[in-house]
């Protein structure tokens, strides 16, 4: 089964994580974490720790089918200086696999040149990262195979279009209304 992997750094957004985390393991799709710091346990900006699932050189990522970096400061940071991972999100675009970024996490994507033509957004503050994007202030911005979204306010909404680009509307539709997603998130 091809499989989705949700990187995590020391200083990670874990609303955005585990967000992303829950609701794509909901809709049924087969998701890990995958830490980049060498061990299994990493922390969060907000000190939760998180134990991923997989060290990041032991992941096979020929499996892959979606690479996916949470925001959060330093955690965006922290992803950006692993070389191993930009490595694989270059091999990704270019396999013309999915990424998916948020917060300030789609600055990695910029620095790499990934988001230049592109249609992206990202956390206030962190454009000048987005090198050569079209700039939106929506919550989420889906250009072919490439996923950006704001923060945190954003993160279910990010989560559910994920949802929707893998396994079609109808199974986001479904998550959305069993989570009540649009009854609470419109008043």
């Amino acid at each position: 089964m091809d499989q989705i992997t949700v990187h995590l750094a020391e200083g990670f957004e874990e609303i955005e994580a585990v967000t992303i985390i829950d609701v794509l393991r909901r809709a049924g799709l087969n998701t890990c974490t995958v830490s980049v710091t060498g061990k299994h346990m990493v922390k969060g900006s907000h000190q939760i720790e998180i134990r991923a699932d997989f060290l990041f050189e032991d992941v096979d990522y020929s499996k892959g089918m979606l690479i996916i970096l949470p925001g959060g400061m330093p955690g965006a940071k922290h992803l950006n200086e692993h070389s191993g991972l930009k490595s694989k999100i270059v091999e990704f675009q270019k396999n013309g696999k999915y990424l998916a970024a948020i917060c300030a996490a789609p600055m990695v994507l910029g620095n790499l040149g990934i988001l230049k033509g592109k249609k992206a957004v990202c956390y206030p503050g962190f454009e000048s990262y987005l090198i050569g994007s079209d700039l939106s202030t929506k919550p989420f911005v889906t250009d072919e195979k490439i996923i950006t979204g704001r923060g945190v306010g954003a993160a279910l909404k990010f989560s559910l279009e994920i949802v929707r680009i893998l396994k079609g509307e109808e199974s986001a539709e479904h998550l959305r209304r069993i989570m009540l997603v649009d009854e609470f998130l419109s008043a």
